[in-house]
């Protein structure tokens, strides 16, 4: 099962409500958190809806 390894790196703070609740989706909701998600079409799609909130810090197989 891959993962990758997300960091949240902006503030939701003056967001619109979509990405605010895209954050909390992914699990993420204070500044320089990370996760370790499975790498599935939907997490893949929530981040690169919010490349200026998040980051992939690390893919592993």
């Amino acid at each position: 099962m891959a993962t990758i390894v997300v960091k949240q790196i902006g503030s939701p703070i003056r967001r619109p409500a979509v990405q605010r609740a895209t954050l909390k989706g992914l699990g993420l909701n204070k500044m320089h958190r990370t996760r370790e998600l499975e790498d599935t079409p939907a997490v893949r799609g929530m981040v690169n809806s919010i490349p200026h909130l998040v980051q992939i810090v690390e893919e592993k197989k």
